[in-house]
């Protein structure tokens, strides 16, 4: 399906994608109570994968891997987009490399 000027244009948009290793409810208090060298354990594994997220929804799951000196995310899985967005979004290329400046 052809895109209008506008679709064009929100696409183009930029957004900040997010990699989420794991997360932890703290109460205040024990964040208070935190200091340089302290641990904080998680439920995890640390083989399991990480969370691709775009403004708090998770896109996507993958493995980190070394990409030059840098961190990158090998995607394994692909989340479902909700209806809104299947309607806009174009087929990805595989093994295309997306950095931080477009």
């Amino acid at each position: 399906m052809p895109s209008t000027p506008f679709q064009s244009h929100v696409l183009e948009t930029p957004t900040t994608v997010r990699v989420t290793l794991a997360a932890k409810r703290l109460r205040v208090s024990q964040i208070l109570q935190l200091v340089q060298g302290a641990m904080i354990q998680f439920d995890k594994a640390c083989d399991e994968p990480l969370s691709l997220e775009v403004s708090g929804r998770k896109i996507a799951t993958g493995e980190a891997v070394k990409v030059g000196d840098k961190f990158g995310l090998k995607l394994r899985s692909l989340e479902s987009p909700p209806p809104v967005l299947k309607v806009a979004s174009q087929e990805p290329s595989a093994g295309r490399v997306v950095t931080a400046n477009g």
